[in-house]
């Protein structure tokens, strides 16, 4: 090693402290030095990272992505950052590769008359080891799988001559090193401006790139290669994200939109509704509002996700920022039908299939007419049995806090609201139907609230953006797999599916009341509950998740997908592959608890049905 100078040592002792606390306890490194430099390392790792120069470009955010990078202002301060880290890593992981990521001049294939968008360039150096070339080939072929949106990579050679500093490799001499250089395809023509959403996809394709690259030098080295190139990534939630995820939660917690578009008159309205002939639709009265939108939306769009530092939570940050913001536009536009339209944006349309799907359900799922009446528990004995499965969730968990309460304010039924279940005083439930119910909004709602509250993450808790289908089909499911999913049961969750249909094809109350009644059998306290759901606020298009969940969850199971990833807190269908790489790289943990029907007897032979394949409609069991 050459001898440092008196200014460098004493900017490396620092980081020598870093990593032998790093390497001896565990500790991360976070050091920041030397204007605008800065070291990360979240656990002892077999590569870093490394940017050399002063821009915050896409080359910047790709390597800050990283668990193990460096950022550095000049070649030769990097150069001796980067031995220094490599020297300590290589004794604990057995192998170390350095892998210097930049920007080129500029995107040479892209001109003003090319009469399509050709590819970009991408270009790549490494040594002559064994290593070092496994290295190069896996990230040429990761690379080139990707395609940046318009435009395909073109993965080549770099040529060192491009250069205006020397390069990190020739530096660091006899440490294996692969540079990677990519053309700056996201800035819009003359430079002045970007494409943010190119930029993104850039990233994205560079970071997942570099950590392939290290699990084939890992396996060329005769060393264990991870299960997943993913589990290489970031295991710790910097000081940013956690502020962020802590803001959006609080804007998040200043209003419960279920209950906010929950008609609060609703046995008044029944009766309204049956003393006019069942011809006009009741007046529904809601709770007032205790915020005022716009000062939401302010605080909601003053959380920055710009310095993150991990694509996917920034992802699921912004995605969240989304639709909290639908949800308010939706409070502010309740009983009007800008509404409805709002609605549409939030939980889509009602697909063709889908909407095909209920109605062979209401044709073929007959309700038998029972011998004798079936004895209904009322809301204080269907508030007991709940605290009583609460408590033996507490007893395998005591953090598992969770409070019920019954209110005169809702509609007959149940609903949770964060950590608490609601029971309407209005409740009528039949014995048969209590479990189901309860596994329904306890064993599913409630148990993904609390797992999500460990995770450290509040949105895994509040819900990912679009949760809320994933979370109504692992309900659902719930209650076929404890054997209370009746035909009666499904013919509900079926006639939502086209109530919503209607209403967003712009039927009014009463008429999609008379053609639930009328063509589909349902008695008409049946259909006014559907319909009242589905009208509220103006228009909620929210009740078609339900079977479209259902489906989407059984659809998982035949494929031989996991339900232990959607336990882990509420997330959609969609996060379920970034759930797993989270969980691969060791940012989120194990579900704290699993609903406590999948282990029950009952349970397991249907579970083992739905594995199989089945159809909504054979949950029903005669």
């Amino acid at each position: 090693m050459k001898p440092r100078l008196v200014d460098e040592a004493s900017l490396l002792a620092p980081i020598e402290t870093g990593l032998d606390a790093l390497l001896k306890e565990g500790k991360p490194i976070r050091h920041d030095f030397a204007d605008g430099c800065r070291l990360h390392i979240d656990r002892p790792l077999p590569f870093l990272c490394v940017y050399v120069g002063p821009g915050h470009d896409a080359a910047f955010d790709a390597v800050s992505a990283s668990a193990s990078y460096l950022i550095a202002t000049g070649s030769n301060l990097a150069g001796e950052v980067a031995r220094l880290v490599a020297t300590s890593m290589h004794d604990r992981c057995g192998s170390f590769l350095i892998i210097d990521i930049g920007e080129l001049a500029e995107d040479r294939f892209l001109t003003d008359d090319a009469p399509f968008l050709p590819p970009f360039e991408i270009a790549l150096a490494g040594g002559d080891t064994i290593e070092e070339k496994a290295a190069l080939r896996r990230f040429a072929a990761a690379a080139s799988k990707r395609e940046a949106k318009y435009r395909t990579p073109r993965v080549g050679d770099f040529n060192p001559a491009a250069s205006e500093e020397p390069l990190l490799s020739d530096i660091l001499g006899d440490i294996p090193c692969l540079t990677v250089r990519f053309a700056p395809i996201y800035r819009t023509p003359g430079g002045k401006g970007t494409y943010p959403a190119l930029r993104d996809l850039v990233v994205a394709n560079m970071v997942d790139s570099a950590l392939q690259a290290v699990s084939a030098f890992l396996k060329a080295s005769q060393l264990e290669p991870p299960t997943t190139h993913r589990s290489l990534g970031r295991r710790v939630f910097i000081d940013a994200v956690a502020r962020a995820d802590l803001d959006i939660d609080k804007v998040a917690s200043a209003f419960d939109f279920l209950l906010a578009v929950t008609p609060i008159n609703a046995e008044q309205a029944w009766l309204e509704f049956e003393a006019g002939g069942f011809e006009r639709a009741p007046h529904l009265l809601y709770r007032p509002l205790e915020f005022q939108v716009t000062a939401e939306k302010r605080k909601l769009y003053s959380v920055s996700l710009d310095h993150l530092e991990d694509p996917l939570l920034a992802g699921l940050l912004s995605e969240k920022q989304q639709e909290l913001d639908l949800q308010l536009s939706m409070l502010a536009a309740r009983e009007t039908p800008r509404f409805a339209e709002l609605g549409r944006a939030l939980y889509g349309r009602v697909e063709p299939e889908l909407a095909a799907r209920a109605r062979r359900i209401l044709d073929k799922a007959t309700v038998l007419e029972p011998g004798t009446m079936q004895k209904c528990l009322d809301a204080d004995a269907v508030a007991a049995a709940a605290r009583d499965m609460i408590a033996r969730y507490r007893a395998n968990s005591p953090d598992f806090e969770a409070s019920v309460e019954i209110r005169s304010d809702l509609p007959a039924g149940l609903l949770v609201s964060r950590n608490r279940l609601l029971v309407s005083r209005d409740t009528r439930i039949a014995i048969g139907r209590l479990m189901a119910l309860l596994s329904h909004e306890i064993g599913v709602h409630l148990l993904t609230y609390f797992n999500g509250d460990m995770q450290g993450l509040a949105i895994l808790r509040s819900g990912l953006a679009g949760y809320e289908g994933m979370q109504e089909g692992l309900a659902v499911l719930a209650e076929y797999l404890v054997g209370g999913m009746t035909a009666a049961r499904l013919r509900l969750i079926a006639a939502r599916v086209l109530a919503c249909q209607a209403m967003l094809d712009g039927a009014r109350f009463e008429e999609t009341f008379r053609f639930l009644h009328a063509d589909f059998g349902l008695d008409r306290r049946s259909a006014f509950n559907v319909v009242l759901r589905v009208f509220r606020g103006g228009g909620f298009a929210k009740d078609a998740i339900y079977l479209r969940g259902v489906v989407q969850v059984l659809d998982h199971l035949s494929h031989g997908g996991s339900l232990t990833p959607f336990w882990i807190g509420k997330i959609s269908a969609n996060h379920f592959g970034i759930i797993t790489e989270l969980s691969a790289r060791g940012l989120l943990r194990a579900p704290r608890l699993e609903p406590a029907f999948l282990s029950s007897e009952v349970a397991r032979p249907r579970l083992k049905k739905a594995i199989a394949g089945m159809d909504p409609i054979d949950m029903i069991e005669t």
